[in-house]
């Protein structure tokens, strides 16, 4: 009984292109879902939207820069920023960043709400 020894790398071949079709097909999907997401915003979208200034300052990860007690640690500190800057300037700072390192667009849409918030850091 001679067997041919292509069989097995023949089989694998095939193996191989069923498995990248499937996985091609996954991938299709996960794209619809992923364009859905980015047409309805995303689920982060909600999470800021119903957040007071304090919770979206910990959950965009202003704590890293400014600190837990806003007294800075690379950013600078938020204390007193009020009488530093206008609201309006700490709404331009909140929208386009800084060149200094702030990242613009971090709070999208609740600038104003934060800019009022920070204004009041004592």
């Amino acid at each position: 009984m001679n067997r041919n020894p292509i069989i097995p790398f023949v089989l694998i071949m095939v193996l191989g292109i069923a498995v990248m079709f499937l996985m091609s097909f996954k991938g299709l999907g996960d794209m619809k879902d992923i364009a859905e997401e980015k047409e309805n915003g995303g689920e982060k979208t909600e999470e800021v939207a119903n957040a007071t200034p304090e919770e979206m300052y910990q959950q965009k990860g202003c704590v890293g820069c400014h600190g837990g007690d806003y007294k800075g640690v690379t950013g600078p500190s938020l204390i007193g920023v009020g009488d530093k800057h206008s609201q309006e300037e700490l709404v331009d700072i909140l929208t386009n960043g800084t060149d200094g390192g702030m990242p613009p667009g971090l709070v999208a849409g609740k600038e104003a709400e934060m800019a009022e918030w920070l204004a009041t850091l004592k």
